[in-house]
């Protein structure tokens, strides 16, 4: 489920909002848009009306769609390009049973987009992800406890203090498969956003 830290407007809202005003300034239907992101209408009509709380890569297809970043979506036009985060107020896009979460907490505008994030598992949690748009790399630095970072057929547990960089085109995922919850920094560097294919046909 998609939250707001700061106490304003629900995000599903933000999200809807942005949504349909990128949709048609491109003059799009929502026809149209389904069948470029590979969201079924069905899903763009509930999240554009506020009533969907989209996962991560529902936002991902259609950010790569719109040619926008993600954090255009789920965060008020700014009105300079210096902007600032304050702690506590980043939005909430993943939600675990165990209290672990992912808050995306800054990034920077396309085409070559980066976002920084910050992450937390809960005991037995485990957040598996598509492949991104090709070309994708991610930068992982656990913080606290140990996380389990599973990319393609390669399985690869870090500890605390440690760090990985991972190409992100291909299926992945983290895991904290210990009894203590775990902390890790995230940083994904997506190119070309909006002018690569993400190649996926699967609708939410």
């Amino acid at each position: 489920m998609v939250h707001r830290m700061d106490g304003t407007a629900p995000l599903s809202r933000v999200i809807g909002e942005r949504v349909k005003q990128e949709r048609r300034a491109r003059q799009w239907t929502l026809d149209q848009l389904a069948a470029v992101s590979g969201v079924s209408r069905r899903m763009l009509v509930n999240i554009e009306q506020g009533g969907a709380n989209p996962s991560i890569a529902v936002l991902l297809k259609l950010s790569d769609a719109l040619g926008v970043g993600l954090s255009a979506l789920v965060e008020s036009p700014g009105p300079t390009a210096v902007k600032l985060t304050r702690s506590g107020t980043g939005p909430v896009l993943w939600s675990g049973e165990a209290g672990g979460r992912a808050v995306l907490v800054a990034s920077t505008v396309p085409p070559d987009v980066v976002e920084l994030w910050d992450w937390s598992l809960g005991p037995g949690e485990r957040h598996a992800s598509d492949a991104h748009v090709a070309g994708t790399h991610e930068l992982l630095h656990v913080l606290q406890g140990a996380v389990v970072v599973e990319v393609a057929e390669q399985v690869v547990r870090l500890e605390t203090g440690d760090a990985l960089s991972f190409p992100g085109d291909v299926p992945h995922a983290y895991a904290n498969a210990g009894s203590s919850p775990a902390h890790f920094s995230l940083s994904v560097s997506e190119p070309a956003v909006g002018t690569t294919p993400r190649g996926r046909t699967t609708h939410a």
